[in-house]
C-alpha cells in the first residue's frame, strides 16, 4: 500500500516527512520489526492511507484533491509536537463527517485514543457559530466540555482552522467574512489562552486580512517599506547587547529581533488613536539565556545599556500569564532615540511562549511521563474548570457568554490575598469581585475591604499587585447596588442568587399559586409529591419540585413551559390513576363546561359565537387570541368577552354565559387585530434599562400605550406597561425575549385571572 501511494498515481504533493514515514514503514514491515517507533510510524501511515482512500474523488474549492487538507493539518500538528495519535486524528478529522465511516470503525482500526480525538473534533466541526445568544452559549458549553475531556481536541481543531484560513481565498465573500469573524472572536483567543502564540498571531493576521482588507494592505505596505531601516537598527542594538552580556559573563543562547504581527500594530494604532508613523516599537529584541537568575541579570545589563522607560516593565516570570507564558518585558530608549521593547526569557520559557500547551508534547522534560493527554483537571486550566463549574449554574445564556468573555478573551489583573496567594481577576474588577472569587460566603457577608492596608470603597477598581483583605460580618448581606459596579459575571450571578434565595418562600408560594390555578386544587398536594411532578422538575433542569416552584414564582421559567413538560410526562405515563385526573384543561373555572360551542361558522368577526351581536373585550382580564374565552351577556352593553377563569365571571349565572371562541380563519386573510394588555416588569435599577426594554418591544412591532416606572433606593424598579398584542403566541415570544436580558428579575401579565407569567 505504501509503495502504491508513493508513486505518480497520488494526486497531491506529499511533504517529505510523510514520504519518509511511508518508506520507513515499508522497510520495517519487510524486516518484521515491532519496536515502539515502528508502531507509532505505522499508526500515522495507516491513518493517512485510510483517509486517502476515503477522500478519493473529493475536491476542495481550490480544485485540489481534498486529501491535501488532512495532510496539511497533520503536518501542523507534527510541527507542534503532537503525538502519533494526534497526527493520526489530523488525517482522520473529517472522515466521519464527510464519508460513510462511523466513529466505531475509527476505534476498531486505530484504537480508543484516536477515536476520542476524532469524535471530539467532529462534534466541534458541527458547531455553527451565530450571533444568536442561546445558540452561541450552547456551542461554547459543548466546546469547553470537549476540551475538558481532552485538551488535545481543541489543538487539533486549531490546526484545522489555521489551514482553512490559509486557503480562505477560494471561498465566497460571505463565507470568508463569517469564517474570519469566528476566527477572531473564538479561535484566536483560544489559541492565546492555550499559549500557542505562533498559531494565535497567524489566525489574527489572516482574520484581519479578510475583515479589514484596506487597513491590512496599508499596514503591510508600511511595514514592508521600513523593513530594511528597522532591521539595521535592530542589528546595531543586538550587537551592543551581545557585547555587554559577554562582558557581564552571561551566556546568551540567542539575541535576535522579532517583528510585531500586523494585527497587533493595527490594534495599537486603534487603541492609542495614532497613525502608523507614530508607532515606533514595530519590533522587539528577544534575549534567551540559560537560567531564571540570568534573566534578571540580563535585565540589569539592558537597563544599563539603554535608558528604561518608566512604567514599561512587566515581570511575567514572577507572575506568569494564565496561559503559562513567562518572560521579562521592558521598554527602553534605543540607539536612535526611539522606544524599543526587549523580552528576556530562558529557552524553556521560549518553547512555552511559542507552542503554549503544545510544549507539553514537543519539549518533554527528561524523565517525564510519556502520556500526552491533558484534561481540565490540570492546574494550568483553572479558567476552563471555572467555565465548566458555571455551566450548571448560569441558566441565562447572556450571563454565560459574559462569563466566557471574562475568562477567555481578556488578560487578567493579578492581586494578592493577605497570605500572599495570587488571585487573577478580570480588568476593572473590584473588592466584591475578589471576595466572590475567594468564596461565595465571603462575598455574601462582605462588609468592607482594605487594599494595601487602607480601607477603600467597595467600588474601587483593583490593579496589579494590590493586596486585598475582605472584612466580613455575620449580619452583612449583598446589596443590589453592587450590581452597578461589579465586573465579573460570577459575582453578578452570586448576588442575584442571594437575592432570589432571600425571597425564596415568597417565590415558592407564588409559583405554587400559579400552578394550582392551572391544575386545580383537588389533589394538588398529592400531585406535587408525585413521581410525575419530580420528573417534570428534572426536565426543567431543577433538582426538586420546590426549586421548580421557586423558579416559576421568580420568573426563571414560564408557566407555559412547565405545563408543556407536565403534559409530556402525563402522556408518557398514561394510564395511571394518580396522574390522569390532573391533566390541565383549557379552563379551570366553574364555567368550563360551557366553553365549547355546539355550532360555529367562519365570519369576518374575530370572535365566533357573537355574529350579529354587540360585544366588547373586557378590560378586567384583557383576553387575547390563543386563550380560552367566555362571553357574558351584560345589561345594555351587549356581550362582554372574558378570559376563562376571570374573577368577575365566577359568580355570573349560567344563563348569562355564551360559549365563544376566537376565529382563527381570519388570521391570514386580513390585517390582524391588536388587543390592549398590561404587563409589569421587575428589573434591576440602572440607567438605560427602560430604553433597552422599549427597544425590544419596537423590534417586535409592538405599540406601547403607556409606561409608568417606580424606583426606590436599593430596591428593584417596577415598570407598568400598557401594550397592544396580536395573540398569545406573540406575547409568549415577547416574554422570552425580555427575560433574556440579564437585568430582568421578573415579568408578568396583570389581569384578574392571575398576575402571572405567560
Amino acid at each position: 500500500m505504501s509503495s502504491l501511494l508513493l508513486d505518480s498515481s497520488v494526486d497531491v504533493s506529499l511533504p517529505e516527512w510523510l514520504k519518509k514515514c511511508l518508506r520507513e514503514t515499508s522497510v520495517k514491515s519487510s524486516a518484521a520489526e515491532d519496536d515502539r517507533t515502528h508502531s507509532d510510524i505505522a499508526l500515522i501511515c495507516r491513518a493517512f492511507q485510510f483517509a486517502y482512500q476515503l477522500h478519493q474523488g473529493q475536491y476542495r474549492k481550490s480544485g485540489e484533491a481534498y486529501i491535501a487538507h488532512p495532510v496539511a493539518v497533520a503536518g501542523l500538528l507534527r510541527d507542534l509536537g503532537g503525538s502519533p495519535a494526534m497526527i493520526a486524528a489530523g488525517f482522520l478529522h473529517d472522515v466521519v463527517e464527510d464519508t460513510e465511516v462511523t466513529i466505531e470503525e475509527i476505534e476498531e482500526h486505530f484504537g480508543a485514543e484516536v477515536r476520542q480525538l476524532v469524535e471530539g473534533v467532529t462534534k466541534l466541526s458541527k458547531i455553527n457559530f451565530t450571533s444568536k445568544t442561546e445558540s452561541q452559549a450552547e456551542n461554547f458549553r459543548r466546546m469547553f466540555l470537549a476540551m475538558a475531556q481532552d485538551i488535545r481536541v481543541i489543538v487539533v481543531k486549531l490546526a484545522d482552522r489555521l489551514h482553512n484560513m490559509r486557503t480562505l481565498q477560494y471561498m465566497s465573500e460571505a463565507s470568508r467574512r463569517r469564517s474570519a469573524q469566528e476566527t477572531r472572536d473564538i479561535f484566536a483567543p483560544l489559541a492565546n489562552r492555550l499559549g500557542i502564540w505562533r498559531v494565535k498571531w497567524e489566525l489574527e493576521d489572516l482574520a484581519f486580512k479578510y475583515l479589514e482588507p484596506d487597513a491590512f494592505r496599508e499596514i503591510q505596505q508600511h511595514v514592508s517599506e521600513k523593513r530594511t531601516a528597522r532591521e539595521e537598527k535592530l542589528a546595531k542594538a543586538t550587537e551592543v547587547l551581545r557585547k555587554r552580556m559577554q562582558q557581564a559573563g552571561i551566556q546568551c543562547l540567542d539575541v535576535s529581533g522579532r517583528p510585531k504581527h500586523l494585527y497587533s500594530i493595527y490594534q495599537k494604532m486603534h487603541r492609542q488613536q495614532k497613525e502608523f508613523h507614530e508607532i515606533y516599537d514595530l519590533a522587539a529584541l528577544r534575549i534567551i539565556v540559560q537560567t531564571n537568575e540570568e534573566c534578571y541579570r540580563a535585565l540589569a545589563v539592558v537597563h544599563d545599556a539603554f535608558r528604561p522607560i518608566p512604567g514599561r516593565f512587566k515581570d511575567y516570570i514572577g507572575l506568569p500569564k494564565p496561559n503559562r507564558y513567562q518572560s521579562l518585558h521592558t521598554g527602553v530608549i534605543g540607539l536612535t532615540g526611539r522606544p524599543l521593547e526587549v523580552q528576556i526569557r530562558t529557552m524553556e520559557m521560549h518553547h512555552v511562549a511559542e507552542y503554549g500547551i503544545a510544549a507539553h508534547w514537543k519539549y518533554k522534560e527528561t524523565g517525564g511521563s510519556t502520556n500526552s493527554q491533558l484534561t481540565g483537571t490540570d492546574e494550568k486550566f483553572t479558567w476552563l474548570r471555572q467555565l465548566l463549574d458555571w455551566q450548571s449554574d448560569l441558566k441565562d445564556a447572556q450571563e454565560y457568554l459574559d462569563s466566557v468573555k471574562d475568562n477567555l478573551f481578556e488578560d487578567d489583573v493579578y492581586v494578592f490575598t493577605p497570605k500572599g496567594d495570587v488571585v487573577p481577576l478580570s480588568p476593572g474588577s473590584t473588592s466584591i469581585d475578589f471576595a466572590y472569587r475567594i468564596h461565595t460566603e465571603v462575598g455574601n457577608h462582605c462588609a468592607g475591604a482594605r487594599v494595601n492596608g487602607r480601607i477603600v470603597p467597595l467600588s474601587t477598581r483593583l490593579h496589579n499587585g494590590d493586596i486585598v483583605d475582605i472584612i466580613t460580618q455575620k449580619n452583612s448581606h449583598p446589596s443590589l447596588d453592587w450590581l452597578n459596579f461589579v465586573r465579573t459575571s460570577a459575582a453578578k450571578y452570586r448576588i442575584k442568587q442571594w437575592y432570589k434565595r432571600s425571597r425564596r418562600e415568597e417565590n415558592v408560594a407564588r409559583g405554587r399559586d400559579l400552578l394550582e390555578k392551572e391544575l386545580g386544587k383537588t389533589g394538588f398536594d398529592h400531585l406535587l409529591k408525585s413521581n410525575a411532578m419530580h420528573t417534570v422538575s428534572e426536565k426543567c433542569n431543577y433538582h426538586s419540585v420546590e426549586d421548580l416552584l421557586a423558579g416559576l414564582g421568580y420568573g426563571e421559567i414560564t408557566l407555559n413551559l412547565v405545563l408543556n413538560r407536565w403534559r409530556d410526562v402525563v402522556k408518557a405515563q398514561q394510564p395511571m390513576a394518580d396522574v390522569i385526573p390532573f391533566i390541565p384543561k383549557e379552563s379551570t373555572s366553574k364555567t368550563s363546561r360551557d366553553t365549547s360551542p355546539t355550532t360555529s361558522r367562519a365570519s369576518d368577526s374575530p370572535i365566533i359565537g357573537v355574529e350579529g351581536l354587540v360585544y366588547h373585550v373586557a378590560g378586567c382580564c384583557t383576553p387575547i387570541p390563543g386563550e380560552a374565552i367566555i362571553g357574558v351577556v351584560t345589561r345594555g352593553r351587549g356581550i362582554s368577552i372574558h378570559r376563562q377563569g376571570c374573577h368577575n365571571v365566577d359568580n355570573v349565572e349560567c344563563e348569562r354565559l355564551v360559549p365563544v371562541r376566537w376565529n382563527t380563519a381570519i388570521e391570514h386573510n386580513s390585517r390582524p387585530h391588536t388587543y390592549p394588555i398590561d404587563i409589569q416588569i421587575e428589573t434591576l435599577d440602572r440607567v438605560g434599562i427602560l430604553k433597552d426594554i422599549l427597544s425590544r418591544l419596537s423590534d417586535q412591532g409592538i405599540n406601547v400605550r403607556h409606561a409608568n416606572v417606580k424606583t426606590a433606593l436599593g430596591q428593584p424598579a417596577l415598570m407598568d406597561l400598557g401594550i397592544d398584542i396580536r395573540d398569545r403566541t406573540q406575547l409568549e415570544h415577547l416574554f422570552v425575549q425580555i427575560k433574556k436580558m440579564s437585568d430582568i428579575l421578573n415579568i408578568r401579565r396583570v389581569g384578574q385571572v392571575e398576575d402571572s407569567q405567560v
